[in-house]
């Protein structure tokens, strides 16, 4: 089926290649082509629904960032994976697709935020779950996993490590359960779980 997909969809765009993938059919496609492509897998071959959308950072890879596309048709019953790799590792950058499938509102805008890979044409580019000053990208390789102490715009926010500074998002992760013993037997703990060691109380 993968085969008969790629010569279907590299009859219309030529430079699509296939991808490596243990579950469904997925295929490299460049940013300049995502629009076009998007539009005739929605259109075309009924991938009508746009399931999630993620970033990858392969860290010292080339290029470093990716959006991977994961797409279904309502229609018959079918699953399609997209990836497009950002150019430039410095200001990773893609179309926003949110005019083909609404629904990619709030995923690139998530993506952005985790990743800092910005969304060309998105109508409203902002954070959605870290506030909008918050000088970092949390998913990024280069992230610590205990987060980094920052200042917060309300007191009343996170977790307080200071006078008004927050190690964010919630440090540890990510959680692993240990080998070979399922996880309704023990509970998964975070690598790093310095976070909850008791700090003593500073002296009035």
């Amino acid at each position: 089926m993968s085969e008969q997909l790629l010569s279907t969809l590299q009859n219309k765009f030529p430079e699509i290649q296939t991808r490596a993938s243990s579950d469904f059919p997925a295929f490299n496609i460049s940013a300049k082509d995502l629009p076009a492509v998007a539009k005739f897998v929605r259109d075309e071959l009924k991938y009508d629904l746009l399931s999630d959308i993620s970033g990858v950072d392969w860290d010292d890879e080339e290029p470093r960032f990716s959006v991977v596309y994961n797409l279904t048709s309502t229609v018959h019953h079918k699953y399609l994976r997209l990836v497009v790799d950002c150019a430039d590792d410095e200001a990773p950058k893609v179309p926003s697709v949110v005019s083909i499938w609404p629904a990619a509102d709030w995923h690139e805008r998530e993506t952005f935020d985790m990743f800092g890979i910005r969304f060309a044409g998105h109508p409203d580019l902002r954070r959605i779950l870290m506030w909008d000053e918050y000088p970092y990208h949390p998913l990024r390789k280069d992230f610590p996993l205990a987060g980094i102490e920052t200042d917060l715009p309300d007191g009343e926010v996170g977790e307080k490590t200071g006078a008004n500074l927050t190690s964010a998002p919630m440090m540890g992760g990510p959680f692993v359960a240990k080998p070979g013993i399922h996880v309704s037997e023990d509970e998964p703990r975070a690598k790093d779980e310095s976070w909850t060691e008791r700090k003593p109380k500073p002296r009035k």
